[in-house]
């Protein structure tokens, strides 16, 4: 944890050009590879939220349609907000996973061109087949975050669409004509939430392969 913290603190000093904060970064002991790691860790930490966001907005629009004791007003504009803070974090997990990709982009190529430097030939051959094993998981997690990403969108949508069409017609017939409704985006909720687990403990194990050299 305090390693992470200096982390992003060293991270929010450093801003501009990828190479001149790599090289200013590097200056206190902060490469590449610690670079990785904390933008896994914060992609990770937004899918949670993410998750918890997406299961919590489709809640609300469960609520709205399902319970019938009045109040549309006020669960419609509650609804709104959870779509609202949705996308918000929706947006939020995309840019995490593009940091994610750069970093990784950029560590390889490095971990690639620096195989030529050394002398020993059983060294190079022994990073060069760490760099296969590490690329390989690699691209096993970040597939597996886009996967989960892209389940979000969809649902996002369906409730977008629904939270537009109450906004000019919210009335008791309305709502409940989107009742049918409710089991559908609870099977893209379902999958979501597999699917944003699956990348979140790939997550973790690429972490823990990273700081334990497996």
């Amino acid at each position: 944890m305090i390693k992470r913290l200096f982390l992003l603190l060293v991270l929010a000093q450093f801003s501009g050009c990828a190479s001149v904060q790599y090289k200013a970064m590097e200056k206190v002991g902060v490469h590449k590879r610690d670079i990785l790691i904390n933008k896994i860790e914060s992609a990770r930490d937004s899918q949670a939220e993410t998750k918890i966001q997406v299961v919590s907005t489709y809640e609300q629009f469960k609520n709205l349609v399902m319970v019938n004791d009045g109040g549309l007003e006020k669960r419609y504009k509650a609804m709104a907000k959870a779509v609202e803070r949705s996308q918000d974090r929706a947006t939020e997990l995309d840019h995490r996973i593009d940091a994610v990709e750069s970093v990784a982009g950029d560590l390889f190529s490095e971990w690639k061109s620096e195989l030529g430097q050394y002398s020993s030939a059983a060294l190079r051959e022994a990073s060069a087949k760490n760099l296969l094993t590490t690329r390989s998981r690699y691209d096993v997690l970040v597939r597996r975050m886009r996967t989960a990403q892209s389940r979000v969108t969809p649902v996002l949508h369906v409730l977008q669409d629904h939270t537009l069409y109450l906004k000019h017609n919210l009335n008791a017939r309305a709502v409940s004509s989107l009742q049918s409704e409710v089991a559908a985006i609870e099977s893209k909720v379902g999958a979501l939430v597999s699917d944003m687990e699956v990348a979140i403990t790939e997550a973790e194990k690429f972490i823990q392969g990273m700081n334990t050299g497996h």
